[in-house]
């Protein structure tokens, strides 16, 4: 399973996640509203946001990774993030998406298919919106999880994870005979009786 976290900061949203990959940055780079937060640690709160602009959120976002993946060209991925995730390069992107692209990991699917949330859009106490889910598609399964920074009104991609896992139970193979063959439960029809010729009436 490949699990990719791309972001600035990430250790201040996201807590009790496997994070590899990830990319740090200088204290500099802090998300908006940082300085200000309380020593309490403050309860997220759901986000004011309808269905279709979360849809619109997760496919630009993966659409934009695919194509990047794609081409191997991480510029357009990388200006279409907030400034914290600016911070990573176009070089930078491509080395950590490298084996994402290697597998030929293809995300077009997610233009026809829509997400299931397991974390509904909500925004974290330093202002970012975060929101999970997956695409349940076959044969692997793709799960996300993003984060988006308010940049002059509007929502842009702060953090990228990415896993891929199958999408549903594989059954266990069928048990096999002594001779390596899986055995076949069958019934046969019982064969038909001969017919009985009809007697023609004498003469």
């Amino acid at each position: 399973m490949t699990l990719r976290w791309v972001s600035a900061g990430l250790g201040l949203v996201i807590l009790g996640l496997l994070i590899l990959g990830v990319v740090t940055t200088s204290a500099q780079q802090t998300p908006p509203q940082q300085q200000q937060m309380p020593q309490q640690q403050a309860a997220p709160k759901p986000a004011n946001i309808d269905r279709n602009g979360v849809l619109m959120l997760i496919r630009s976002t993966l659409l934009a990774l695919d194509q990047a993946n794609k081409t191997g060209n991480y510029t357009v991925l990388r200006d279409l993030g907030a400034p914290g995730f600016q911070v990573n390069n176009a070089a930078r992107l491509a080395e950590i998406f490298a084996k994402q692209r290697g597998d030929k990991l293809d995300l077009s699917g997610v233009t026809v298919i829509d997400p299931q949330l397991s974390l509904l859009p909500q925004i974290e106490p330093n202002g970012l919106l975060h929101m999970a889910g997956f695409f349940p598609s076959v044969p692997s399964q793709v799960n996300f999880e993003l984060l988006f920074a308010p940049v002059e009104g509007q929502w842009r991609v702060f953090g990228v994870s990415l896993s891929v896992g199958q999408s549903a139970p594989v059954a266990p193979a069928a048990p096999e005979s002594p001779q390596g063959k899986a055995v076949v439960s069958q019934k046969q029809a019982a064969p038909p009786k001969p017919g009985v010729p009809s007697k023609q009436p004498t003469q």
